[in-house]
């Protein structure tokens, strides 16, 4: 039995078949990257407090350890798809990442309402969460609020 000759077309397709898996790979969706300038954060101890705070708040739990933190240092936002953000929450690996402006790491309500995304995992701000419950946004935020215990 005679051995077929393969043409040009199916060599030109073998030789681009590695060209396409690699584009391929490279458009995929990725995991959400870090903003300019993140650098791991070890979490203050009161960040645990304000968990704490938030889980019962909520009524939801989540394991405190599982966050990996980030802060992007000296300012007051940083960019993202969205916009400038003074904090971010994001999924990666199935990890909750916390990112924060250096600005806000230790304001109490920024960093409660990105734990609060952690709790709830998901984007977004249900009002039954960061309005009635737990009063986590810029608009219901104030000084009485946070000496509640809420």
């Amino acid at each position: 039995m005679p051995i077929k000759s393969r043409g040009l077309r199916d060599y030109a397709i073998i030789l681009a078949l590695p060209g396409l898996v690699t584009t391929c790979a490279v458009a995929a969706p990725s995991e959400p990257l870090l903003p300019a300038g993140a650098v791991a954060l070890i979490a203050p101890p009161v960040y645990l407090e304000w968990q704490l705070k938030t889980e019962k708040c909520s009524g939801l739990t989540g394991d405190y350890l599982a966050v990996e933190w980030y802060v992007v240092p000296g300012v007051s936002s940083f960019a993202t798809d969205r916009g400038p953000q003074v904090g971010m929450w994001t999924m990666r690996h199935g990890t909750h990442r916390i990112i924060l402006a250096g600005n806000y790491a230790g304001h109490e309500m920024v960093v409660r309402h990105e734990i609060l995304h952690a709790l709830i995992g998901r984007t977004g701000h249900p009002d039954e969460y960061f309005l009635t419950r737990c009063h986590l946004t810029w608009e219901s935020w104030g000084p009485s609020i946070a000496n509640s215990g809420r």
